[in-house]
């Protein structure tokens, strides 16, 4: 989901302030308003402080904006790496990454450290979600890493290196978490709606089959919404971040998991209507807090 907010900057230059993702259809949506605005006079400004995430196709489109003469302010630094170069989508990413990977196998240092900076934040967020804990997760984003640095060679390039880092680290948290599994899991039944005899909802929960990255390209919600997803029974928190989050389909999920398609889909739609259960009772208790105070 992408907002796009118009106005007038200096001097008049039309200018857009982007939030959300710009990814899939958004992305055609942002150089169809840019195209209007450069054919009536200047390139704009474009305001992306609340852009979340860019694809490829977003980083290249944000790109050919610049290229032509388009102003871009506030990028995050997630956006500012995408546009840097060529983007995955290009021969000259796709040398950067066997660049990478081959002095990764000489043992260059330096390799190392560009692992880290360009992948370890993604990757480490993602085991953080999974675990709901920061101290486990970086103990799995290590374990990861040493091994997918051990294991280099295997690496053929048939994904791309993010993706192969990324399957690491989902492998090795699910393995901790299959480790754990003496420990009692709580109950979703509680977060599930509930119905009245005539088959209305006992309780108001609306919109529960919203993505939680749709939930999450609000900023003012996305505390909160991380912490009601950390307070996600394992079993549909796992589901719902590969999902929802980390964006894997479903089949890739199910393989994952060692599950079926159709179980996936249960769970996330489960997972769903907990985390919006949990995200209006926290916001009812905030707006409580806030009145009593």
């Amino acid at each position: 989901m992408l907002r796009i907010t118009e106005g007038i900057g200096d001097a008049g230059m039309a200018r857009f302030k982007v939030e959300g993702r710009l990814a899939g259809r958004s992305v055609a949506e942002l150089e169809a308003v840019c195209a209007e605005a450069m054919r009536a006079g200047d390139p704009p400004v474009i305001d992306l402080a609340g852009v979340s995430f860019a694809d490829a196709g977003g980083a290249a489109i944000l790109a050919r904006l610049q290229e032509q003469g388009a102003v871009l302010l506030g990028a995050s630094a997630f956006v500012l790496e995408l546009l840097e170069g060529p983007r995955p989508e290009s021969e000259a990413m796709a040398d950067d990454e066997l660049s990478l990977v081959e002095r990764l196998r000489r043992g260059d240092g330096d390799a190392y450290e560009t692992i880290l900076r360009r992948f370890g934040g993604r990757l480490l967020a993602t085991a953080r979600r999974m675990l709901g804990n920061d101290d486990d997760a970086e103990d799995a984003l290590q374990e990861a890493l040493l091994s997918a640095f051990r294991h280099i060679d295997q690496f053929a390039g048939q994904a791309r290196l993010s993706t192969w880092l990324h399957r690491i680290v989902v492998n090795v948290v699910l393995m901790r978490m299959r480790s754990r599994k003496s420990r009692p899991e709580s109950s979703i039944e509680d977060l599930l709606p509930r119905f009245m005899e005539d088959g209305h909802w006992a309780d108001r929960i609306g919109g529960s089959d919203e993505s939680s990255d749709e939930l999450l390209e609000r900023q003012e919600m996305r505390r909160l919404v991380h912490g009601c997803i950390s307070r996600l029974p394992e079993t549909y928190r796992v589901v719902l971040t590969l999902r929802d989050l980390d964006e894997l389909d479903t089949d890739e999920v199910a393989a994952l998991l060692g599950i079926t398609a159709n179980a996936v889909k249960i769970r996330l739609h489960r997972a769903r209507q907990a985390l919006r259960t949990l995200i209006e009772r926290a916001t009812a208790d905030d707006e409580t807090r806030a009145i009593a105070g």
